[in-house]
């Protein structure tokens, strides 16, 4: 295996690599490298996202160019505001020893005028987006007649976002005697015509087949009705407690519902799409970043130039339109010789879209079923168990406590001590699972008939939001008064002072027996409820007023997502007023992000 120092690379380059810790160059930087260094032949490489191919340009560039020269010497144009600020940024990394190189990037969505002033001090190497570029062009801030390298990274994206005429424009402005470089992650019949319309006799290079996939990336499909993928996407989230992946959808809506779902149900996701401005797809990159956020829920176009490590899942929720872009998706996960894993939800119809896909990427999708109850019960709980063999005592600080704690539990065995510990911890996750549905038989539809709301009984209990309730604790608090083992919950409301739920009119008088009772107390507040009416046609709150939201049939009932438990548990699909409570319990284990895939709120 070669080094960077023996590619040709000087030394200022070479030392800070080292600074990065790269030592040895990837299969495309190895080719590509001494070929453009020792060539002036335009360039057509392929090479899968995640395979360095910002190193593989920037790097020859950076050893032929003319630190003494500021006119402009190489113009790098990418498809999105993120993949350029990137590049800028491995660019000024890997020339940091090089004092007199001066890199620009420019982009829409930032200060023309700040951009123009920095221009106009003078760089060698300018990394922009093709409308923010050909813009500053027509102002003549932007000069281009001395380049002597044109990159064109992610060619494929840029035509698929419509920069052609833009591309046409730039590249009337650079001189025929330029070096082009086109990088392309896919070879689609698009990209072919830009080599030749704007190539001479290029060489081409690969890190691999065209449109390849990495051996590191397993591919699997799920088969789901339509009713029921967004239940088996939250399904696969709850198999894998430490994913931290991207979920793909087609359209900027699309995007938006699915994490607005993720995001009511409990879990660390966000949205990135083109209606966010500029701050706000900062702050949910940052927060993706530092895996506050576990689930990204984007667009194609708004995912590109995403530089993300460590990622195990791709969830494509939808096939892309067009399927070359499958492997620009999938590519996102399986870097650095890790492994990772891209899966697909379709439908029966979708299903016959991935035979094509099979072709581009030279493997075979695996079918899986979607988990049951079952066994995401037992993959949280081992993932519980083994977070609490990993826990680090602190002795010093717990040391004054042990005497009390080992006087109160010297009675229970050590087996008891375990049942009792993960009961206390599992119990309410268990009951959510219990009686869930097989979502792999599609032979029928998934949503079953439900008890109708003439069935239920509608009450009122005076406490609510500002007490810390939430459904989950909602639910614990009725099945702790032991009204039955097969009480069927319906619909949870739950406001600011006070909150609605629905049971079984078969336990009407059960349910107002044992609360008196019970006189149960919550957060230091004594519990009450009445039957109230159910109020479904006029979505009447209990005080007369409208509802505040009219979402979805208002505070009405909505299908649930899962079965449902012995004893209750069945509110996966309940509609909720307020996105920081999820219908799904929750448990002390969720305190940090990862627990169970979620964040605990």
């Amino acid at each position: 295996m070669s080094t960077f120092l023996e590619l040709g690379l000087k030394e200022p380059i070479t030392r800070a690599l080292l600074d990065l810790g790269y030592e040895n160059p990837t299969v495309i930087q190895e080719k590509a490298i001494p070929q453009i260094i020792s060539s002036k032949s335009d360039l057509k490489a392929f090479a899968q996202t995640g395979t360095g191919k910002t190193a593989a340009f920037s790097l020859p560039i950076l050893q032929l160019v003319d630190e003494n020269n500021s006119n402009t010497q190489a113009i790098i144009l990418s498809p999105t505001r993120e993949l350029a600020v990137q590049i800028g940024k491995n660019i000024q990394d890997f020339s940091k020893y090089l004092k007199n190189l001066k890199v620009v990037t420019v982009y829409g969505g930032a200060s023309m005028e700040e951009q123009i002033r920095s221009l106009n001090k003078g760089a060698q190497i300018i990394v922009g987006t093709p409308g923010r570029t050909l813009d500053l062009i027509n102002r003549r801030a932007l000069k281009l007649g001395n380049v002597e390298w044109l990159v064109l990274d992610e060619a494929d994206e840029m035509l698929n976002m419509g920069f052609k005429e833009d591309l046409d424009n730039i590249l009337q402005v650079t001189p025929k005697t330029k070096q082009t470089l086109l990088f392309s992650a896919t070879f689609p019949a698009e990209v072919e015509a830009i080599s030749r319309n704007y190539m001479t006799k290029p060489v081409e290079i690969t890190s691999g087949q065209k449109n390849e996939s990495s051996d590191n990336v397993s591919h699997e499909y799920y088969l789901v009705n339509e009713s029921t993928r967004y239940l088996a996407l939250k399904r696969i989230a709850d198999l894998n407690p430490d994913i931290y992946g991207i979920i793909f959808c087609r359209t900027r809506r699309e995007t938006q519902e699915v994490a607005d779902k993720l995001i009511k149900d409990g879990y660390n996701a966000d949205a990135l799409h083109g209606d966010l401005s500029q701050a706000q797809r900062d702050s949910v990159m940052d927060k993706f970043h530092n895996k506050s956020v576990q689930l990204l829920v984007a667009t194609d176009v708004a995912a590109r130039g995403i530089d993300v490590n460590n990622l195990t899942h791709i969830i494509n929720h939808k096939l892309p339109d067009q399927i070359e872009n499958y492997n620009h998706r999938s590519g996102r996960t399986g870097r650095a010789g890790k492994k990772g894993i891209s899966l697909v939800l379709v439908n029966n119809k979708e299903k016959s879209k991935l035979r094509p896909i099979e072709k581009i990427i030279n493997k075979k999708f695996i079918e899986t079923r979607v988990p049951s109850g079952k066994e995401i019960c037992e993959s949280q709980l081992m993932h519980l168990i083994d977070r609490v063999k990993n826990t680090v005592v602190n002795e010093s600080e717990i040391q004054e406590f042990l005497p009390s704690i080992y006087k109160k539990l010297e009675d229970f065995s050590r087996e008891e001590l375990i049942k009792k510990f993960v009961s206390l911890e599992f119990n309410t996750f268990l009951s959510y699972y219990e009686n869930s549905k097989d979502l792999n038989d599609l032979s029928r539809e998934s949503s079953k008939t439900r008890v109708t709301s003439e069935n239920m009984t509608r009450f009122f209990i005076n406490i609510g939001r500002k007490d810390s309730l939430n459904p989950a604790k909602l639910i614990g608090l009725i099945n702790d008064q032991n009204i039955g083992n097969k009480i069927e919950i319906g619909a949870i409301d739950i406001l600011d002072t006070f909150s609605f739920f629905e049971i079984d009119k078969n336990f009407e008088e059960k349910t107002l027996e044992a609360f008196a009772s019970n006189q149960p107390d919550f957060e230091g507040r004594t519990v009450n409820i009445e039957v109230t009416k159910k109020e479904r046609s006029g979505n009447e709150r209990r005080d007369g007023k409208k509802p505040f939201a009219k979402k979805e049939g208002g505070f009405g009932r909505r299908r649930s997502d899962e079965g449902g438990a012995k004893k209750g548990a069945d509110f996966g699909g309940r509609k909720r007023t307020d996105r920081k409570f999820s219908d799904r319990p929750k448990t002390s284990v969720d305190k940090k992000a990862g627990g169970f895939g979620r964040k605990r709120k």
